[in-house]
């Protein structure tokens, strides 16, 4: 993941890592009490062992199901239906006693077996040690259920916490107590002895897990990529050879609902026989999970018609990795990590050179309608025919880009769409009045000519560096107020340039209106393939800044001075300004600091008695 840090936001990244989920620790059998089974748990502070006062078994553990007979079987069935346990952030944690004991390898300490909700059977090995004093979950499930609490950590520089007056886990590496043997070690150490212990004793191991679990692709339906094996029954599982490539799916399939897949129910396309023996077998009539395409699509589209592999290296080499790409942060995290893992199984067997697929990630925020996001499933959606047909394509892709900053999510808002209506309309009204307009005085185009080179400036950063398309439209909103207030005074050619750029800068958020308004002018050509207007330097300049004037930190007053004068001048100013001398006068100067154009800052301080 370090490749991505400088590109990817540090939310998806998390977000990518938590999924994977690695943990790194020990896994440690627990006998059962009067029993020679065993309970294996996985914990990642095998040093804090010896404050375990309960075993904790997921509600799918089949030593679960093992030990709840009777009343406990329904409640442990209530447990596995509940639905809330979907979002183990949220869940409240519940759970009951087996009425079965376990046994501490270390200490041979006997303590409860429990249920937990909050306990992942996909996680590790579907059971955990609950040591209350340091770990938050544990304690918030030991307090809920008065289950004792039993310090045996404590901080490098501090006391062994008392287990009556807790509050909280002490959830922090320190100095390891109460432990036997291990007593005094830091819990580094500890961790990696006591694991070491227990594998050379056979009870245990050093153990690395993940959240993330294997990928099965595989789909019972007909839309889908093939899977391109067979099954042979002296072969057993045998790969399609690369001459017999692509399996292509039949177009006869009869989709009824019932029984197998239905490429299963197609002779045709299901006996076949074993390239490797000759015999008889059959294919495989799954199809591969949507996201394996999705996957790698992107590296086809490079070289889509290739008929000998999925794509040429050398097609792909100047191309990868991305650039840029721009998605929902809901869909960074299963595809995003998919194409990852996909792009370096492809770079392990030779197909690309790339370590990742996407050197830089914008993630957008969504469309919501009264605090919830869009969704067909919700039936909050807005129709775009609808909007489009109301108001144009260009009013909609106004109002989308304007609503927000790109990265944060919008409500969907009528009104606002029927602002944009009547900016277009002004603009277009303006443009059109003004490309051919009779000669004017010229005594604005000073004033027009420096919003127009100022907006080119702002909406040129916006595509280079930002994003924030919605601070550009902002900015043409302005230029048009400006031009709408100068109008009567420009000259004509000053209309007619300002008429011609304000188009090109319109034209990647209203791409209809602006070519239009092109050809309308009688310009050649159309307006995408227009060279992106230039700004300049002197003429964007303004010719006097406004200037904040705080003391000691404090906005006290404002002043106005030439644009590029000095910072001894912009000082002076300061002084000079009546509110200010009044503020200052009798009171020691400390300092001035001044940020040429930006701030300036009078430190003083009160006169000695």
């Amino acid at each position: 993941m370090a490749q991505l840090e400088a590109g990817w936001p540090a939310q998806v990244l998390t977000m990518q890592r938590n999924w994977i989920g690695r943990s790194e620790g020990a896994e440690i059998d627990f006998s059962l009490k009067g029993s020679t089974d065993k309970i294996r748990v996985f914990t990642t502070r095998v040093d804090t062992i010896y404050g375990a006062t309960c075993v904790i078994l997921a509600p799918e553990h089949p030593k679960a199901r093992e030990l709840c007979r009777g009343e406990l079987a329904v409640r442990l069935k209530a447990i596995i239906d509940d639905q809330s346990r979907k979002d183990p952030e949220a869940i409240v944690k519940d759970g009951f006693f087996t009425g079965a004991y376990a046994v501490n390898p270390y200490n041979g300490a006997e303590i409860p077996i429990w249920v937990g909700n909050f306990v992942l059977w996909g996680y590790g090995t579907g059971a955990i040690m609950a040591v209350p004093a340091h770990d938050e979950r544990d304690f918030e499930f030991c307090r809920k259920f008065g289950l004792p609490v039993v310090p045996v950590i404590r901080p490098v520089d501090g006391p062994l916490a008392d287990a009556a007056t807790m509050d909280a886990a002490f959830c922090d590496y320190g100095v390891v107590e109460n432990s036997g043997e291990w007593s005094g070690l830091a819990s580094e150490e500890a961790r990696k002895r006591m694991a070491a212990k227990a594998e050379a004793e056979g009870f245990g191991k050093a153990s690395i897990t993940y959240r993330l679990k294997d990928w099965g692709i595989s789909r019972q339906r007909y839309w889908g990529t093939p899977i391109p094996v067979v099954h042979c029954k002296s072969c057993d599982v045998v790969p399609v050879p690369d001459d017999q490539l692509p399996v292509t799916l039949p177009y006869e399939a009869q989709f009824t609902g019932k029984g197998r897949s239905p490429l299963a129910q197609l002779p045709g396309f299901l006996n076949t026989t074993c390239p490797r023996c000759g015999g008889a077998a059959q294919r495989e009539t799954d199809t591969m999970d949507t996201f394996v395409d999705s996957s790698w699509y992107f590296f086809r589209y490079v070289d889509p018609r290739n008929p000998q592999a999925p794509f040429s290296k050398q097609a792909v080499e100047p191309w990868f990795p991305v650039d840029q790409y721009i998605g929902g942060v809901t869909h960074a995290i299963l595809h995003l990590l998919y194409a990852r893992f996909w792009c370096k199984v492809m770079r392990d067997i030779g197909l690309v050179s790339v370590d990742e697929p996407f050197k830089n990630l914008f993630t957008q925020g969504m469309v919501q309608l009264h605090g919830q996001t869009m969704s067909k499933s919700k039936g909050n959606i807005v129709d775009p025919d609808e909007m489009v047909e109301k108001y144009g394509a260009d009013t909609c892709r106004l109002f989308t880009l304007f609503a927000a900053p790109p990265e944060k999510n919008m409500d969907w808002n009528e009104s606002s769409v029927e602002g944009q209506y009547r900016f277009l309309t002004r603009l277009f009204k303006w443009v059109t009045r003004n490309a051919d307009a009779a000669e004017g005085s010229g005594e604005t185009d000073t004033r027009a000519l420096r919003k127009l080179h100022q907006t080119i400036r702002k909406v040129t950063a916006d595509f280079d560096n930002r994003w924030h398309f919605n601070t550009s439209v902002a900015a043409l909103m302005e230029l048009l107020n400006e031009l709408s207030a100068s109008e009567s005074g420009m000259s004509r050619k000053a209309r007619q340039e300002c008429a011609a750029t304000l188009t090109l800068l319109l034209a990647p958020f209203a791409p209809f209106a602006a070519e239009e308004l092109w050809a309308l002018m009688g310009r050649q050509g159309p307006v995408f393939k227009q060279p992106w207007p230039k700004f300049d330097e002197d003429l964007a300049r303004e010719e006097a800044l406004e200037i904040p004037v705080q003391v000691n930190g404090k906005l006290r007053s404002r002043v106005t001075v030439p644009n590029g004068s000095s910072r001894e001048d912009q000082q002076a100013a300061a002084m000079a300004d009546s509110r200010i001398r009044q503020l200052i006068e009798g009171k020691q100067i400390v300092k001035t600091i001044v940020v040429p154009g930006k701030l300036i800052n009078i430190v003083v301080s009160e006169p000695h008695a």
